[in-house]
């Protein structure tokens, strides 16, 4: 065989290794356990029962409700390692039936809670959640998902719709929302996972890396390159915008001409409210001259005025 087809091939079945987690061999990838006894010392020596029908007798009115959610579809019932029904959220039960007392309840503490939800969902999206925000303020999984009842079309949210579940903490964010310039959440188009990562993210629980790249996922004509750029675009967005929500428009934090005067203060110019020249108050201020406050690709565009 050819050195270079034999180096190919090499590195497919290295690539298939690292994606099916060798089972390409038909060994089975190695599965993330929960150290129960770590999460409450009441689990030391307790066993998995395997047998969800135990549970029912007791739990038959949450059973059914949980019979309709989508983990009661992809959970494997009766699976020898305990990755049963109930026991691969609750733990090993033998201790629980023998005694129905609430000892082996997990602590509602975010770390221990949201360990169990870890052991099958730590990678994707979440791979930062370890290091985010929720989790820094005892914010665990069932703060947001509901894991017991359907309660939504998606991703077991505690409410119908992923902005409603935010709001649940974020009440400042309904308020922006309903302001007269808003994106269109509440309209439906978008939610609140449009432009952030819950589950954890470097700057802000942002999706992108910056608040800019977020932005620029839905306005991306205002990337650039530029010829002429504006300084305060280049950095954030947030300089001029109020992203959940503002009563001036297109999102702006104050109205048109005063928020360019906050950077441009210097005198002698048209539109400084002491001339009275030009009204700052109406219109659209500087930008009815200065209309690519954004940045120009024109050649005469240094000013931004085309």
């Amino acid at each position: 065989m050819p050195r270079r087809r034999w180096i190919g091939l090499v590195g497919i079945t290295a690539a298939l290794v690292l994606a099916c987690g060798w089972s390409v061999f038909g060994a089975k990838a190695p599965k993330k356990t929960v150290d129960w006894v770590k999460l409450n010392p009441a689990f030391t020596g307790a066993t998995f029962v395997n047998d969800a029908e135990k549970c029912r007798s007791c739990h038959e009115d949450a059973m059914k409700t949980y019979a309709g959610t989508a983990h009661a579809t992809a959970i494997r019932p009766g699976a020898a390692d305990g990755a049963g029904e109930c026991e691969s959220c609750h733990g090993p039960r033998s201790k629980h039936i023998e005694s129905p007392t609430g000892e082996l309840k997990i602590d509602a503490k975010a770390k221990a809670q949201s360990a169990v939800c870890l052991q099958c969902h730590e990678g994707g999206t979440r791979y930062a959640w370890k290091a985010g925000p929720h989790q820094s303020n005892d914010v665990n999984c069932t703060s947001c998902h509901t894991v017991m009842a359907k309660k939504s079309e998606r991703a077991l949210l505690a409410t119908v719709t992923a902005s409603e579940t935010c709001y649940k903490c974020h009440a400042e964010v309904r308020t922006d929302m309903n302001k007269t310039s808003h994106h269109p959440l509440r309209e439906g188009h978008i939610d609140c996972a449009g432009c952030h990562n819950v589950h954890g993210a470097t700057t802000d629980l942002m999706k992108k890396n910056t608040v800019n790249e977020t932005c620029f996922t839905c306005h991306a004509e205002k990337r650039g390159p530029f010829v002429w750029e504006h300084a305060p675009v280049r950095e954030t967005c947030a300089n001029c915008h109020f992203a959940h929500g503002s009563n001036e428009r297109n999102l702006l934090i104050t109205k048109d001409p005063f928020l360019c005067l906050t950077c441009h203060s210097y005198g002698g110019h048209i539109n400084l409210p002491r001339y009275n020249r030009v009204s700052n108050p109406y219109g659209s201020g500087c930008s009815n001259c200065h209309t690519s406050v954004h940045g120009s690709n024109h050649p005469s565009g240094a000013k931004l005025t085309r």
